[in-house]
């Protein structure tokens, strides 16, 4: 079973600590199973906010975990303590993914988890990340970057962004899609999109789009451009793009992209049709040309994804 440890100290933020909570904590054994074997660690008891907890484990622990998560910390004008940092920088050298939500960057930051890496945090409090370790490329214009054992989350919202990524990782789409299906948010947004846009997003049954969105999804085995969903949106391309950048935060074709891209994923885990097939379901066209925006976004082959996630065992590293 795929351990998921939190670290908590005193001064952590109650939201992302709760949230992490519920995504690992919760039992989804009816959804894949094992599920995770979830932990929290820390010296003593706990407070967040106006809330208390009671660590199952001291922070040495977390040395022990697959994954540790690492909560918001409240005020980043305060050094965080030095036992915590110190046993971040353990579990990873140990060989745990470790990622953190919002302000909790500051405490991988410290460990020097971040050096010579990109990363993000809540956009309030980027500049003073960048300011405090200029070895680290801070980019506030993200939800969420993974490097694979080290992964940063923006504020709020994007920590739970982060938290389903994982998931999706883990145990795939479907299961993803469930969970997010459990909480009433959105299944995926990619990291790539901007956690911070000016213009304000609209009501999601309230926005220029909304009608736009099940058309599309509806039709991603056609050959669509920005033309056509302009057309069908009955407004000019530029237009199209701008109220894009506003209700999802990237281009029309990238977003088109990346629900190709979870299409695809959906039916190479529940289905045996062949990479052409997909292909053709997705609007893709041909294999070659899924194979190679697959391998781009998802960062592996359809066939090795495929393998993976309809697999009983999935090769998560257990003790």
């Amino acid at each position: 079973m795929h351990t998921v440890a939190l670290a908590v100290t005193d001064g952590m933020l109650h939201f992302e600590l709760s949230l992490a909570y519920e995504v690992f904590g919760s039992d989804l054994s009816h959804l894949a199973d094992p599920w995770y074997d979830f932990v929290v660690c820390g010296q003593g008891p706990v407070r967040a906010g106006r809330f208390q907890l009671a660590p199952d484990h001291g922070l040495d622990h977390l040395s022990r975990a697959d994954t540790v998560i690492v909560p918001g910390w409240a005020d980043v004008d305060v050094d965080p303590p030095a036992e915590l940092v110190e046993a971040v920088r353990a579990a990873h050298e140990a060989g745990a993914r470790v990622a953190s939500l919002c302000t909790g960057a500051f405490i991988l930051a410290a460990a020097g988890l971040l050096d010579g890496r990109r990363a993000t945090t809540h956009w309030a409090h980027t500049e003073v990340l960048a300011a405090r370790h200029p070895q680290v490329e801070v980019d506030p214009d993200v939800l969420y970057v993974d490097h694979g054992s080290v992964l940063t989350s923006a504020g709020k919202a994007a920590a739970m962004d982060l938290c389903l990524h994982l998931v999706r990782l883990d145990h795939g789409s479907s299961v993803c899609n469930a969970v997010a299906r459990r909480l009433v948010v959105p299944p995926h947004r990619d990291g790539g999109q901007s956690q911070f846009v000016t213009t304000p997003v609209p009501a999601p049954d309230n926005h220029p789009l909304a009608e736009l969105f099940p058309w599309v999804m509806e039709r991603l085995d056609h050959p669509l451009s920005v033309e056509d969903l302009a057309r069908q949106a009955r407004m000019s391309a530029r237009n199209l793009g701008r109220h894009f950048r506003s209700v999802t935060g990237t281009t029309p074709l990238q977003w088109l992209l990346i629900q190709r891209i979870r299409h695809a994923q959906q039916l190479l885990e529940t289905t045996d049709d062949s990479v052409d097939t997909i292909a053709a379901a997705t609007g893709m066209g041909t294999a070659t040309t899924l194979r190679r925006n697959f391998n781009r976004t998802v960062g592996v082959p359809p066939d090795t994804y495929r393998r993976t996630f309809r697999s009983r065992a999935h090769p998560l590293r257990t003790h």
